[in-house]
């Protein structure tokens, strides 16, 4: 049974928030659910939850404002009262749709709010990548003085797979270098396209012309490995992988066969099939690729975005029956 905030005469709910940055940008976040009768349930670890971890704080909660941590059907499970799951982020491939779905459970993300983020990200690990600024910032820490010799991004071919909102900021931002922009995505918008300057292409052509090729699909059945050792072996040799998008996308056992033979020139990576992976991750061993804590999305100006957004989900959600960017909706029926 729900409780009264005393003093308010507002039903005061329970909202688990996993995502340690969550509001660390500015209150406003924390200030909306406060001010709307929610009780804050923090996450104890301050780490990313494991599933076991995740149902043991999921009882009593009528609301959940998840991170990467994984929200399988055990945890879903052990929800009594949860009504809706706010993804602070745009990509909902940790959470269980189905079970959610079956278990008359709202999903809604915040597509939106770490477009830039990511997209700057991407143009700045391209330009480490091809100056390998990251090498020789190292190297002059180590008293060396070596000559560092790269490549150019200028007026070179970038193939963006992912012509989302993302992919799109990425080509914007690209423009500005003249790069020849080429694009892979079945559901492209080609108004869209011919007015950013890319061309729809087949993954097959895109893989084969371009000098970067940059991640920005959603982790799904259809994408899940769709890099791997056949497509990285259609890129050239001085090519270069970026993914900010997730780790599934990628075979990591053939990306680090490809750095390793030489079969591409090198890759950033910002996501990974296991988060956070192991230590001993082979890909950690390697020159040639750049390694990053799946920090695309972490500028200030996202995190109070994604906070604020992921916040006025679930506040909407109760006031109103629904919310912008519902994923799963509710069961029409209903009632809150």
């Amino acid at each position: 049974m729900q409780e009264t905030a005393a003093g308010t005469g507002r039903i005061s709910r329970r909202v688990l928030i996993t995502p340690r940055s969550f509001g660390s940008a500015s209150p406003q976040a924390r200030r909306m659910l406060e001010e709307n009768g929610w009780e804050i349930v923090p996450n104890p670890s301050g780490g990313t939850l494991s599933p076991e971890q995740l149902s043991g704080l999921i009882r009593g909660v009528d609301a959940l404002i998840v991170g990467i941590d994984p929200v399988d059907a055990t945890v879903l499970a052990r929800a009594d009262s949860l009504r809706i799951i706010s993804k602070y982020g745009s990509g909902v491939n940790n959470i269980d749709l189905a079970a959610a779905r079956q278990m008359g459970i709202a999903v809604a993300n915040v597509p939106q709010a770490n477009v830039n983020a990511v997209a700057d990200a991407t143009i700045g690990a391209m330009i480490a990548l091809a100056r390998s600024f990251i090498q020789a910032d190292a190297s002059t820490r180590r008293g060396e003085w070596k000559r560092f010799t790269g490549t150019e991004l200028w007026q070179k071919n970038l193939g963006i797979v992912g012509l989302g909102a993302i992919g799109k900021a990425v080509a914007k931002r690209a423009r500005g270098l003249e790069m020849r922009i080429v694009a892979f995505d079945p559901f492209v918008d080609e108004k869209a396209a011919e007015a950013l300057g890319v061309r729809p292409v087949s993954l097959e052509e895109l893989l084969a012309s371009s000098d970067f090729v940059s991640l920005h699909c959603p982790l799904t059945e259809e994408t899940r490995g769709l890099i791997g050792a056949a497509q990285l072996g259609l890129m050239k040799k001085s090519a270069y992988l970026i993914n900010f998008a997730r780790g599934g996308i990628v075979d990591e056992a053939a990306l680090v066969q490809a750095l390793r033979a030489g079969t591409i020139a090198g890759a950033a990576v910002d996501a990974y099939e296991q988060e956070p992976p192991p230590q001993d991750h082979p890909l950690f061993g390697l020159d040639n690729v750049l390694v990053f804590p799946h920090m695309g999305a972490h500028t200030w100006e996202a995190i109070d975005a994604m906070s604020v957004a992921a916040a006025r989900n679930v506040v909407e959600f109760f006031q109103t029956g629904t919310c912008a960017n519902l994923v799963v909706p509710p069961p029409a029926a209903a009632g809150l």
